[in-house]
């Protein structure tokens, strides 16, 4: 096949709001590199954005403002992330929000992701029929029978972990 894929980067970002047009920026990314099946190498930070966190996304993360003091801002953040991820395929649970994110906040800082990018959730509604819904927690309780110990859900890196290991599983 000659240039097969071998390291894929399972990401997850929590955001300040839903969309980038209306303003939304991360304040946390995840990435997990896999290689073979095994997990090789993490990224993980908060980053501290100079945009207010939304009450519905404040719910659903936790993340406040306080959190953010101190914290790497963007333009530490995404060279460093640009330079982890290089050419892997990139992977995430409901890929077309985490990718428009991704793209949106690199694109600020002139750098371009070329990388292809693949959905679980889209991987697991065709292999997993039987499933009620395709949320990143019913997936992988079906997968692995129950969520990773001390799990804290809905932050970037565990979220990643999950879906990095919802891909070794599916593919």
């Amino acid at each position: 096949m000659g240039n097969m894929i071998t390291r894929y980067v399972a990401i997850d970002v929590e955001t300040t709001g839903l969309s980038t047009q209306r303003g939304g920026r991360v304040i946390e990314l995840g990435a997990v590199a896999v290689e073979h099946g095994n997990v090789v190498a993490e990224f993980e930070t908060l980053i501290n954005v100079d945009a207010a966190i939304s009450y519905g996304a404040w719910r659903v993360h936790g993340i406040s403002k306080q959190m953010l003091a101190g914290k790497p801002v963007p333009a530490v953040v995404w060279p460093d992330f640009h330079t982890f991820v290089a050419d892997a395929g990139l992977v995430a649970h409901n890929a077309p929000f985490d990718s428009a994110f991704v793209r949106h906040e690199l694109g600020l800082l002139g750098f371009g992701l070329p990388n292809q990018w693949h959905c679980t959730v889209r991987l697991a509604r065709r292999l997993l029929l039987q499933l009620p819904n395709y949320k990143l927690d019913t997936v992988y309780r079906y997968l692995f029978g129950s969520l990773p110990r001390g799990v804290n859900r809905h932050r970037a890196l565990d979220d990643a972990r999950m879906a990095a290991r919802v891909w070794v599983a599916l593919t």
